[in-house]
C-alpha cells in the first residue's frame, strides 16, 4: 500500500491544509528518501521524509500510512520525528530592563508597564 505525499503530509499535521502541502511539495521544499519529491510521489513504509520550513526543518520517518486527517495523538504515532531542536524563540514581551547595571536596550521603544515597575524597582534599590 502507498498513500501521496501531499495527503500524508496533511493528515499528520506536517501542514494545516492540503494545498498548503501540495504547493510545499510543487516548490521543492519537501524531499522524500534525500530525493526531491512531487505532491503525487508515493510513500511506502520507512521513508524518510524532510520539510524545510521558515524557521527549521522536520525530519520524519513513516510509521504508517494515512489516507484520513487524524487527531494530533495518532499523527505522532504515524511518525518518527527525528529533526534537531528548534531554536529558542524570543517573547515579544519580554523586559528589555537589566536590573543588574539598571540600563535599557538602546532604541527598545517606550517602557512597557513591567519595565516600569523593574526601573522604579532598581531605584528604590539605588537609594535614589
Amino acid at each position: 500500500m502507498s498513500v501521496r505525499l501531499d495527503k500524508w503530509l496533511w493528515c499528520v499535521r506536517i501542514y494545516k491544509t492540503r494545498a498548503s502541502a501540495n504547493e510545499a511539495c510543487a516548490t521543492g521544499r519537501v524531499r522524500v528518501n534525500d530525493e526531491s519529491a512531487k505532491p503525487a510521489t508515493k510513500l511506502k513504509l520507512g521513508d524518510s521524509v524532510t520539510v524545510r520550513r521558515k524557521d527549521r526543518t522536520v525530519i520524519v520517518e513513516v510509521l504508517q500510512l494515512l489516507e484520513k486527517r487524524v487527531g494530533a495523538a495518532l499523527a505522532a504515532e504515524a511518525v518518527i520525528d527525528k529533526s534537531p531542536p528548534a531554536p529558542e524563540r524570543t517573547r515579544p514581551g519580554k523586559a528589555v530592563f537589566d536590573a543588574q547595571d539598571g540600563h535599557r536596550e538602546r532604541g527598545a521603544g517606550r517602557p512597557t508597564k513591567r519595565d516600569r515597575r523593574e526601573i522604579e524597582k532598581f531605584r528604590r534599590s539605588r537609594g535614589g
